[in-house]
């Protein structure tokens, strides 16, 4: 399914929905469903993930409270939308939800490598290989996007 848009230059463009990445692997029977809530019990994988705290749990309320605010910006432009908003206005504010999750993820992040993977370094061993290779493919996963 492809629909037709237009940009703010004027140049017409085919839109498809999101597919998964080409190097992404499909899921295994052991890993949960893509489609699975969250919060089911099935979208965890408990087995291969650490359980709490994790890095970010000293400051989990003021995260909670930065994702609220992004959330509410994009019930923004959900509105802006509804409301025929001109499109400059309503790319504004896609820019400032975006600037918002990147700066989010950024802090996570940072929380990761001196949480996470600083305990592995100490820790010695295979773990701080798997930690390391672990944040190089998440800063990978943001530098995509």
């Amino acid at each position: 399914m492809t629909t037709e848009a237009t940009d703010p230059a004027g140049v017409e463009a085919e839109i498809t929905p999101a597919r998964p990445l080409p190097d992404a692997d499909p899921p295994s029977q052991d890993s949960p469903s893509r489609d699975a809530a969250p919060g089911d019990a099935s979208s965890r994988e408990t087995s291969s993930r650490p359980q709490g705290p994790h890095g970010y749990s000293h400051d989990k309320d003021a995260h909670l409270k930065r994702l609220r605010r992004i959330e509410g910006q994009i019930r923004g432009l959900q509105r802006m939308v509804e409301e025929d908003v001109y499109c400059i206005d309503i790319l504004t504010q896609v820019s400032a939800s975006t600037k918002g999750l990147q700066s989010f993820a950024l802090q996570l992040l940072e929380e990761h490598l001196r949480h996470c993977v600083a305990a592995a370094a100490v820790g010695g061993g295979p773990e701080i290989d798997e930690k390391v290779a672990e944040a190089t493919a998440a800063i990978a996963r943001l530098l995509r996007t």
